[in-house]
Formats: structure tokens, C-alpha cells, sequence
């Protein structure tokens, strides 16, 4: 499947997952300029009013780079968007991101029909993000342009389906854009998604520990010094199963190999004042292949590195 014009001319074929919290202008122009689609949560910018100024500095900032250096490839961007009852500020995000005519919009939740809509009234793309071969298909039913397969191991709120098995399952019915999620962070990672039968892939975590991320110094270090065996997923802190870091749990007062699971839905700290994403750290199964803190600029540079090498060895296999 061939790509949308606006995907077809990156760096690498990566979108650079939205991080609630930590994504913010500064990683996500990092990321755009750096080759890769570059992304954040409207619900990140606080106030509501900010996310207008945030909208209008990205867009700003790409278009003058963009004109001060036309030979570099720089992507655009995306705006993820929780399509929830519980997202109170939906339709005044919307509004803006239909204003601003953000290029790509990454729904959550529930099956985004009035998003497509919207969306698709000014030529923009919505991907969607989906666990299961059920939700693919309501997602499709709303008419987005793609869907983001969360897979085990990826950060924050995930699936549990293997990669392997899911795309082969939704490429029985969908022949569109695919990008796979779940425990990326090494070029050959990316290589592996194509091969597999996806267009892109997606990668979250290894973005945390980047020179941009608006993280602390302690959860960059967390995730630099943290295996899998240290990523443990559990829907307590949110009431939808995630995958969060050893560290941050045991911090919060809490015994990560014996949490109790929390009603659907609801919030359940089991005493613990600690917030989930703030003081809770979400993150993947990739922290096995993060070994530094770096600028955006090298994260992106090592990863096509990796890309061409493991590229290259494939060509020459007999």
C-alpha cells in the first residue's frame, strides 16, 4: 500500500508517537525536523486557549525552517485526540485543529466519526489507534484514512496481540496505511514493521529519553537504566490496562508484582496520592534498546543508521 503524499517523503518511515504530558512544541518540531512525524496530545496543552499559541508556533516554525533549508525532508505533524466522553474540550479542540488545518489527527477511544468528518473537510488524515481486529473494524466503519496497531509491549495503554498476529488479521480485510506499535526503538525495529506488512511504525518511548521530551531527569535516567522485565502492565492506574515503569510504581508506595486490578473505568490508587503519567510512568518494552539521553536530531540519525545497515544485510542474504 502506497502511502499518502504527505508520508511519502520522510527521513525514515516513523511517526513519533504522542507522549501525554511530555510531548509538547519542542519535541514535536524536533521530530518533524529531524525527518520523522512529530506529535502530541491537544489535551497536553493547558489551558485550552494554549493549544491555539501551540498550534500556531508548530506550524510557524516548520514553515520557516522549511524555507531556510528546502533541501532538508521535514515531515509533518500530528495532533492526537481522545475521542471520550470524558474529554470535555473535544469540540474546542477540533475547531482548532480544523482552523489551523493540522495535517494528521491520532484518535483514541472510541470510533471517530465526527473527527473523519471534520477532518476530512480540509484534505487531513486521521489514524487511528486500535488493540484488537474489533476495534479495526469500527474504526474503518467511520471512515478514517489508517490504523495505529498497538501491540504488546508498547507504552502507556496498550494490546495484548502480537504484532505478527495482528497485522496479519487486519490485512485481511484492510489494505490501507497500517503503522505497528509495540516495543520499537532500534532502526532495525522500523525495517522488521515493514517487512511485516506495515507502512510505518510508531515510537513513543524512546522519545522520552531525548534532550526535547518535557520529562523529568529521573524518568529519562528510569528508562536508560530499566529492562522489559522492569515494564509492568496493569489497568490500577487508569482502570484501562497500560504498561508502566517498575520504578515509579515502587515509589508510589506500591508493590508492582501485586497490584490489584481497578474496577473498568475508574480511578483506584489503592490509597497512593501518586497521579498516573505524572508521578506513574508510563513507558514500553523498548526501554532494552535505550541506553542514553539524546537530542532528537541523534535519536534520528542512529535510527536510520540502523535502518540502512539491517537494510542492506537483508539485500545481501542469500
Amino acid at each position: 500500500m502506497s502511502l499518502p503524499v504527505a508520508l511519502s517523503q520522510l527521513r525514515l518511515p516513523l511517526i513519533g508517537a504522542p507522549l501525554f504530558i511530555i510531548a509538547q512544541p519542542e519535541l514535536v518540531i524536533a521530530q518533524c525536523r529531524a525527518g520523522i512525524v512529530g506529535a502530541f496530545p491537544a489535551l497536553n496543552a493547558r489551558p485550552p486557549e494554549l493549544l491555539d499559541t501551540w498550534l500556531t508556533q508548530i506550524k510557524s516554525e516548520l514553515e520557516q525552517a522549511k524555507e531556510q533549508f528546502p533541501e532538508q525532508l521535514i515531515a509533518p505533524y500530528a495532533v492526537n485526540q481522545i475521542v471520550h466522553a470524558s474529554n470535555e474540550r473535544l469540540q474546542h479542540d477540533m475547531e482548532l485543529c480544523v482552523h489551523h488545518q493540522v495535517p494528521i489527527v491520532i484518535t483514541s477511544l472510541r470510533p471517530p466519526g465526527e473527527v473523519v468528518t471534520a477532518v476530512h473537510s480540509y484534505g487531513g488524515l486521521v489514524f487511528h489507534d486500535v488493540i484488537s481486529v474489533r476495534h479495526a473494524h469500527k474504526a474503518l466503519e467511520m471512515g478514517v484514512d489508517g490504523l495505529i496497531l498497538v501491540c504488546t509491549g508498547a507504552g502507556g495503554h496498550a494490546g495484548l496481540m502480537s504484532p505478527f498476529a495482528l497485522i496479519t488479521e487486519v490485512r485481511k480485510f484492510w489494505d490501507g496505511p497500517l503503522i505497528l506499535s509495540g516495543a520499537m526503538s532500534k532502526g532495525e525495529h522500523v525495517l522488521a514493521a515493514l517487512a511485516m506488512g506495515a507502512d510505518m511504525a510508531y515510537m513513543g518511548t524512546r522519545f522520552i529519553a531525548s534532550l526535547e521530551a518535557k520529562a523529568s531527569q529521573a524518568y529519562k535516567d528510569s528508562l536508560v537504566s530499566s529492562q522489559a522485565s522492569d515494564i509492568i502492565y496493569s489497568n490500577l492506574f487508569t482502570g484501562v490496562h497500560g504498561n508502566y515503569l517498575r520504578s515509579s510504581i515502587e515509589a508510589a508506595g506500591l508493590d508492582p508484582d501485586h497490584l490489584p486490578l481497578a474496577e473498568k473505568n475508574t480511578m483506584n490508587f489503592s490509597g497512593t496520592s501518586a497521579k498516573a503519567w505524572k508521578d506513574i510512568w508510563g513507558a514500553g518494552q523498548s526501554v532494552s534498546g535505550i541506553d542514553s539521553v539524546q537530542s532528537v536530531q541523534d535519536i534520528v540519525a542512529k535510527l536510520e543508521i540502523e535502518f540502512t545497515q539491517a537494510k542492506n544485510k537483508l539485500c545481501a542474504y542469500p
